[in-house]
């Protein structure tokens, strides 16, 4: 596409889409970008530096200077009307098929993707956008290539949106020579589109925030709200933003995260599969970090435990929403003995959280809503959240967010094995295009795979002995990956030889790129 405005498309458009990147849609991104591209370098330069002090010794605290905003009695804004009975929510990627059938799903929110669960290929994110647009104004349709018409319900979710984070561009798009900020690029289009399409439906440009790591990056997030509503007419706190808490240092700002967007707040989430991620990055040189297999890591261990009441404790002071995170388990239609597995654990993982005062939690699939619903349902009685479960019983202190013994926590061959395979077959399917991919009865996104292949790592360079008695080495890794190369040899992709040498990067390397998507990121189309 032409450049117009500073702004330059290096990727066709289809003319189906050629409203989603109109020239008016464009610029109004581009102001976004000139106005904070210089504070976004701040703040992922200020990630550097952060990450360096950690790497030497320095451990997380409840900030000092912002302890005046933790004593003090505030609120955030109240929740709008059709945000505030959010007992059960379910994910996706934005792509049509999937959002209809979450939108019909039962849910009383839908989380349309535009990050960890798809695949950020161009035609992706722009079919992503037009998803959107299409859903707020009702007008979202789709047919299989079996002929299969899906239309969406009378009574659909909520739907909110999630950008990508700050540390990610995208790439197709230049503004000013260079590539525009994933984020904004994003929020704008969204905001521009389907935020507009909402208010005139009475409903709002509703967002979840990822991979925030401290309160000034909720606050460069707040500015952009404002100068986006500012910008298109729209009332301030039209915008109202769920933050994930997934990053071990956002665990000790959840106060002064709520406080920066207090406008715009509509709550906290317990993003938990990124937060193991982070503990694991952010500490990754630290015997004292180093953990279990995958599967032991559970939501009742000690220091998640700390994580998700101190959560649901600060919400609730300041009455938002606290949500509780995604249980990766998803039924098997052919296989009933996992579905009811699947099932079980989904309901144990449900009634934990609602009885810790969750107001509502996430799922991954239309069939394990009813489940979750059950759950929150009998919790809730005729109540729409539980925000007046103060949680004043909860103490959690820096030790606890950063003491990760697990009991009887070990590393095993299996671990290191599953690890190997989810890390294969994931990056097979991102890299083809799908970024949601049910693997061993779980649904792994981007998070859960930047478990499995920062745990190899981990246990590779601090050379962790197996339960019995071997070390993970580079040799036991490459062993391993061939064996599960081998199982996996009757699949034809197109990508596994890719993936494999992603993998190998990613494992095998001295360094450890903070997030797998920016090195997959360059080999999409």
């Amino acid at each position: 596409m032409k450049a117009h405005d500073g702004v330059e498309v290096l990727a066709p458009v289809a003319p189906e889409h050629a409203h989603i990147l109109s020239a008016e849609a464009l610029s109004f991104v581009a102001g976004l970008e000139r106005a904070f591209r210089d504070r976004r370098a701040a703040i992922l330069a200020a990630r550097v530096e952060r990450a360096a002090r950690l790497a030497a010794g320095e451990r997380p605290d409840f900030l000092a200077e912002t302890a005046n905003i933790r004593a003090a009695h505030w609120r955030v804004a109240p929740a709008p009307a059709d945000l505030d009975d959010r007992r059960v929510e379910i994910t996706g990627p934005a792509e049509p098929k999937m959002t209809i059938n979450a939108l019909n799903s039962g849910a009383k929110v839908f989380m349309a993707d535009l990050e960890d669960s798809l695949s950020p290929g161009w035609s992706n994110i722009v079919t992503g956008q037009a998803t959107i647009l299409d859903a707020h104004r009702r007008t979202l349709s789709f047919t299989s290539p079996e002929g299969k018409p899906y239309r969406l319900g009378e009574s659909p979710a909520t739907l909110l949106v999630r950008p990508r984070g700050w540390h990610l561009v995208e790439r197709h798009v230049l503004v000013d020579g260079a590539p525009v900020s994933a984020s904004l690029f994003d929020f704008g289009l969204f905001l521009f589109h389907g935020g507009r399409a909402a208010l005139e439906r009475g409903s709002g440009p509703y967002l979840y925030l990822p991979k925030l790591e401290s309160h000034l990056e909720a606050r460069l997030w707040d500015d952009v709200f404002v100068a986006g509503q500012d910008a298109l007419g729209v009332a301030r706190g039209s915008i109202r933003a769920t933050v994930l808490i997934e990053t071990i240092l956002a665990a000790f700002e959840m106060d002064e995260i709520l406080y920066q967007l207090r406008e715009h707040a509509a709550g906290l989430n317990a993003g938990r599969w990124d937060y193991i991620f982070s503990i694991i990055k952010k500490f990754r040189t630290d015997p004292a970090f180093v953990l279990p297999d995958r599967g032991q890591v559970t939501m009742a261990v000690p220091f998640m435990r700390a994580y998700t009441q101190l959560l649901v404790r600060t919400c609730h002071r300041r009455s938002a929403h606290a949500i509780g995170g995604m249980s990766a388990f998803i039924p098997n239609r052919r296989a009933p003995e996992v579905t009811a597995n699947a099932l079980a654990r989904v309901r144990e993982d449900k009634e934990r959280e609602a009885g810790d005062g969750f107001d509502g939690t996430w799922v991954a699939h239309p069939d394990l809503v009813p489940v979750a619903m059950e759950v929150f349902d009998r919790a809730l009685g005729a109540r729409v959240n539980q925000k007046d479960r103060r949680r004043d019983d909860v103490a959690v202190g820096a030790a606890d967010l950063l003491r990760m013994t697990i009991p009887g926590g070990r590393v095993t061959e299996a671990g290191v094995r599953q690890n190997v395979s989810v890390g294969l077959q994931y990056l097979d399917s991102w890299l083809g295009g799908t970024g949601a991919a049910a693997i061993f009865d779980l649904m792994e996104d981007a998070a859960t795979a930047e478990i499995s292949r920062s745990q190899l790592w981990q246990w590779r360079t601090q050379a962790v002995p197996l339960d019995d008695g071997r070390l993970v080495d580079g040799t036991l890794y490459a062993a391993v990956r061939d064996e599960e190369l081998a199982r996996l040899g009757g699949r034809q992709t197109r990508h596994l030889a890719e993936a494999t040498e992603l993998l190998d990067r990613l494992v095998l390397g001295d360094d450890f790129p903070d997030f797998l998507t920016l090195e997959a990121y360059a080999r999409l189309d």
